[in-house]
């Protein structure tokens, strides 16, 4: 064991690796944000890499990593698949029904989370300007795992009924579960039969996660919202975002959502706080400074 630089009273193991697993991760920002950290933090042992691997081959794959493993952030596709190679399972975890981050205990086992919540959070509170208030309503777009996620974010600052809006009811099941296990009312809206003008009226905050181009006919309804987020951040600026800022709002986006993801693996993975400005500094540079990352 060697104590980190510059830190007096914290230690660390020598030599420990983490890494961003997923299919493709070739061009994953992961790598940025916690090598900057671990940087910052006097970690000069620690690595961070890009592993390929599909859901399928997640479980082999973490029973073949040794003790100087501290943690992976696990991407698509299998996040679902993360569950099931875990040993314990955080709540929020379990109410996603996902998990993106890995972490190897004491013992050897492994603890899955999902601080994908975390992400969607603070998009919200830092980038999108979302005042919480008690009984709250809001607009989710799309029902895949990025949409749970937010979904239990949205819960966790209380928010206690959504509208969600779907192309095909029937894919909207797990949300129906996940929102029963909130305990919050969830409305299912198929695509062509909804009034978004409507819809928006009534929402304090809307969450977008469907793919780019999907909602770009309803760009001047979702503007006119309280408070918006739109997953997609390249090309910047999305349509929502440029309608959003030529009405003078502010919109969270998938980049503010990785970036606060990430903050609570750094410290999951370490023990210690995520540097946050300088994991900030790092993803702003690392995209050329398109999106403005506010913390504050």
């Amino acid at each position: 064991m060697t104590r980190t630089s510059g830190m007096p009273g914290l230690v660390a193991l020598t030599d420990r690796r983490a890494a961003i697993v997923g299919q493709p991760v070739e061009h994953s920002l992961s790598p940025v944000l916690h090598s900057a950290a671990y940087q910052a933090l006097g970690l000069t042992g620690w690595t961070y890499s890009r592993i390929s691997c599909d859901a399928d081959g997640l479980r082999d794959l973490v029973a073949g990593l040794g003790p100087e493993w501290a943690g992976l952030s696990v991407t698509m596709p299998g996040k679902q698949a993360a569950l099931a190679v875990a040993d314990e399972v955080t709540e929020r975890a379990s109410l996603v029904g996902a998990g993106n981050t890995l972490v190897q205990l004491p013992d050897g086992g492994w603890r899955i989370d999902c601080t994908d919540v975390d992400g969607v959070v603070g998009a919200l509170l830092y980038a999108g300007g979302y005042q919480r208030k008690p009984g709250a309503h809001a607009l989710l777009l799309g029902a895949g795992g990025t949409a749970l996620a937010t979904m239990v974010a949205l819960a966790s600052v209380d928010v206690d009924s959504f509208a969600l809006v779907v192309r095909d009811p029937a894919r909207a099941a797990d949300a129906s579960r996940c929102a029963e296990r909130l305990g919050v009312k969830l409305d299912v809206v198929r695509w062509s039969a909804a009034d978004f003008r409507d819809l928006v009226a009534s929402s304090d905050v809307v969450v977008s996660t469907v793919p780019a181009g999907v909602a770009d006919s309803q760009v001047s309804e979702l503007a006119a919202a309280p408070c918006v987020v739109d997953v997609i951040y390249h090309p910047w600026p999305t349509p929502l975002a440029a309608a959003v800022q030529a009405r003078g709002g502010r919109i969270g986006t998938g980049l503010d959502m990785l970036l606060h993801q990430a903050f609570g693996q750094v410290s999951q993975f370490t023990g210690l706080p995520a540097p946050r400005e300088v994991m900030r500094d790092a993803l702003f540079d690392a995209t050329g400074g398109t999106v403005p990352l506010p913390l504050a």
